[in-house]
């Protein structure tokens, strides 16, 4: 269950990044990680702490509880 939350999140961040059109390398860049390690993220392969995901949330300009918001995903 857990997992599949945290599979959920990821998920959020990628469709919210591609909305933007903002692409792996920015966000890596703006976060001061590598690509890779950014992909980790967006794969559910990396745990993310809720400071990251603040910053994240906040290049993509967005509110952290539209990205962690499982109903859409949940739904789909």
């Amino acid at each position: 269950m857990l997992n599949q939350r945290a599979k959920a999140v990821a998920t959020n961040i990628r469709n919210k990044r591609e909305k933007l059109n903002y692409t792996q390398e920015y966000l890596a860049a703006k976060l001061g990680i590598s690509q890779n390690a950014y992909s980790k993220i967006e794969l559910g392969y990396t745990k993310i702490t809720v400071e990251r995901l603040f910053q994240i949330a906040d290049i993509l300009e967005t509110d952290m509880a539209e990205l962690i918001g499982s109903e859409k995903t949940a739904a789909a």
